[in-house]
């Protein structure tokens, strides 16, 4: 993947009323295991990863990269918000070359809000660091959480398309500009 472009990383931890974003450390690497084994986490994500598969490739500090940041609460990994630009050989042609919110939570962190509050800091961490950088967010039509966090952020559709065997719905959030 693509870096971010000429960013400052990492930044200092990004805390919201709630949450902490933050680069991932050792301690983080049982909760990264938990988070891509989960057959819930995996429904709309191309599947639960095998377990020995996991344990093998990730590191025992796990690695963190420009626009990745771990979801702490309360001193604990709930889950990952990260912001990528994407290769222009992308395998999802309309992201391709375009800077990607993704995100992934624990099943036990659903429901309260924290994917919203994290991808919003998320977001507005990049309009600083990034001005006027538009982000887009492909998640299956399906995935209605996903979709309505989607709205909630102001992400606009701009098209659906058919990929992994799915309907995929693309969208595109652009920062808010400065009012003088």
């Amino acid at each position: 993947m693509a870096e971010l472009g000429r960013v400052t990383w990492p930044p200092g931890p990004i805390a919201t009323d709630r949450l902490l974003l933050r680069p991932p450390e050792a301690r983080d690497r049982a909760a990264f295991v938990e988070l891509y084994t989960s057959p819930d986490v995996g429904t709309y994500a191309g599947g639960a990863r095998s377990r020995e598969a996991v344990e093998r490739a990730l590191p025992a500090a796990p690695q963190g990269r420009p626009g990745h940041f771990v979801i702490d609460v309360d001193g604990a990994m709930v889950g990952i918000v990260q912001l990528e630009r994407r290769d222009v050989d992308y395998e999802v042609r309309q992201a391709a070359g375009n800077v990607d919110l993704g995100y992934l939570l624990l099943p036990e962190a659903w429901g309260r809000g924290y994917a919203t509050e994290a991808c919003d800091a998320a977001l507005s961490w990049l309009a600083g660091a990034l001005p006027g950088e538009a982000v887009v967010l492909v998640t299956q039509s399906a995935n209605a959480p996903s979709m309505r966090l989607a709205a909630r952020l102001g992400f606009v559709e701009v098209e659906r398309f058919e990929a992994y065997d799915a309907e995929q719905w693309f969208g595109r959030w652009t920062p808010p500009t400065a009012t003088g």
